[in-house]
């Protein structure tokens, strides 16, 4: 049986599997937040779109959202939101600031008064209770450090180690106290509600601690009935330290290196990229390396040397996905810097490649015992085996594609869902090119049915042989079970081992 269109609909006109495996996430702003602009980025690469809720009003969001999910764009796109968090910060300051040099001191009080002649204040009056003597108080992402020398009912003293100028409003971060004030605010739980009236994709949880961090949005989302992912943005020494309980708790982690290099010792931050991604391969988990990929390309339509690098070893680590932050939202040159970011991964690709050094997820199978992540194992090693062109699966949930995405495939992932939210939340993994379909009739039509998809849209040709892995009944979430191997345009020539 030939079936043409029959059980197909693409979710977007999707003309070409991306070459590119690493996925760009961007953060939207006024600097691409034009139809135009959006649609250039995305015709670029774009897989994944960041709202930050730290900036911004709800109007404003709304309007980036629209602009997101208007037009017709070539691929599914994933909408991130990612949560405030308890972001302590200093409140006013009086005229342009205060300049304060090392061995000065400086209180801080309960009290929210303007700060002036060496006292400030801070949005956070617990501050004062949490803080302990001999502490580190950090402000304006450490640019500014003190130590903490005297603390009483409502104030405490602190001695400058490192000066500069304090001015209104900059963050505080406290590196070495444990904070009573929860992970997740008054205004994150608002967030939420929004993220969830609006059906974003993932929610990114800022300043995670601890699994139960997550574990408590998750247990509101399920009250909610709402299927929304959870990425944990590791950016705190606790969550250093309960890392392997937040890969539980989590669908998907960001090393956010701009906190975690003023929480944790600077120098340390590329060693727990590393230790974070790996950890995220063991757990079959998403990982996304953030901040500073390419700060330069703020003002500059080139990145700095040492930025490539950055990104290039980002990707060599075993990324994910990359993301932009500032050079999308209000850079002046957020095309020429997703370009680069997708020129960069294109060629570190291809250097892996060259040098073999695809390596498999460390213990994945051995930790998880799961027989999706078995099986996926078992795709990789037959595609390898017979020089496979590309792996479909049929994913309903998204869950057999991300275990096929874990094991680093060399080459593209076709997935197919009748799952929209499904299909836009596979956006984000590695190498995985999602697509909405309706179910065939019967299973045994499937390989047909790919095999029509593969050829109209020059995927594949006839004669290239592919994985196809998939379970029956098609359509159910965690019911992948076989494995077929197939050659494109010759119907009769199939090989299925059932797991």
């Amino acid at each position: 049986m030939t079936v043409k269109s029959e059980g197909l609909r693409l979710i977007r006109n999707i003309s070409m599997i991306d070459r590119v495996k690493t996925k760009t996430v961007i953060t939207m702003g006024p600097a691409c937040a034009t139809p135009d602009v959006f649609s250039q980025l995305v015709d670029t690469g774009v897989a994944v779109v960041r709202l930050n809720f730290s900036h911004g009003d709800l109007r404003q969001r709304e309007q980036f959202l629209a602009v997101a999910r208007g037009g017709s764009h070539p691929t599914p796109l994933a909408i991130m939101g990612d949560l405030c968090g308890p972001k302590i910060r200093l409140g006013e300051v009086i005229n342009d600031g205060i300049v304060i040099t090392p061995g000065e001191e400086i209180t801080i009080g309960r009290r929210p008064i303007p700060g002036q002649n060496h006292l400030l204040t801070s949005n956070y009056p617990g501050l004062v209770d949490d803080v302990q003597l001999g502490q580190s108080i950090l402000i304006d992402d450490g640019c500014i450090r003190t130590t903490v020398i005297e603390k009483v009912t409502d104030m405490i003293r602190c001695r400058v180690v490192t000066g500069g100028r304090i001015q209104s409003h900059k963050g505080i971060n406290l590196p070495h106290t444990r904070l009573s004030i929860p992970s997740v605010t008054e205004n994150d739980w608002r967030d939420i509600d929004w993220a969830i009236e609006h059906q974003l994709d993932y929610l990114a949880l800022s300043f995670v601690r601890c699994a139960e961090d997550v574990q408590s949005v998750r247990r509101y989302l399920e009250s909610k009935k709402s299927d929304i992912d959870l990425v944990a943005k590791i950016e705190m020494p606790q969550a250093l330290a309960d890392l392997s309980a937040i890969l539980d708790s989590s669908d998907a982690v960001l090393v956010a290196r701009g906190d975690l290099g003023v929480e944790t010792e600077l120098t340390s931050v590329p060693l727990q990229q590393k230790n974070i991604v790996n950890a995220a391969h063991a757990a079959g988990k998403p990982v996304i390396v953030a901040t500073q990929m390419l700060q330069s390309m703020l003002n500059s339509p080139t990145p700095t040397r040492a930025e490539v690098s950055d990104v290039a070893n980002a990707i060599l680590d075993g990324a994910d996905a990359v993301m932009l932050s500032g050079e999308t939202a209000v850079g002046q040159y957020p095309l020429e810097a997703v370009q680069t970011l997708r020129d960069i991964a294109d060629k570190t690709e291809r250097y892996i490649v060259q040098k073999g050094l695809h390596t498999e997820p460390p213990h994945l199978l051995q930790i998880s015992h799961h027989r999706t992540a078995a099986l996926a194992h078992g795709a990789m090693a037959i595609a390898g085996d017979i020089e496979a062109r590309l792996v479909v699966v049929w994913s309903q949930a998204g869950g057999a594609a991300r275990f096929l995405s874990k094991n680093r495939f060399p080459i593209p992932i076709v997935a197919l869902s009748t799952d929209p939210a499904a299909v836009r939340r596979m956006a984000l993994y590695y190498s995985v090119t999602p697509i909405q379909a309706q179910i065939p009739r019967h299973f045994d039509d499937l390989p047909a049915m790919v095999d029509d998809l593969l050829q109209r849209w020059n995927w594949a040709q006839p004669g290239d042989r592919i994985v196809i892995a998939a379970g029956a009944p098609l359509g159910i979430a965690g019911a992948t079970n076989s494995l077929s191997v197939y050659t494109i345009g010759e119907p009769g020539r199939i090989s299925r081992e059932r797991q």
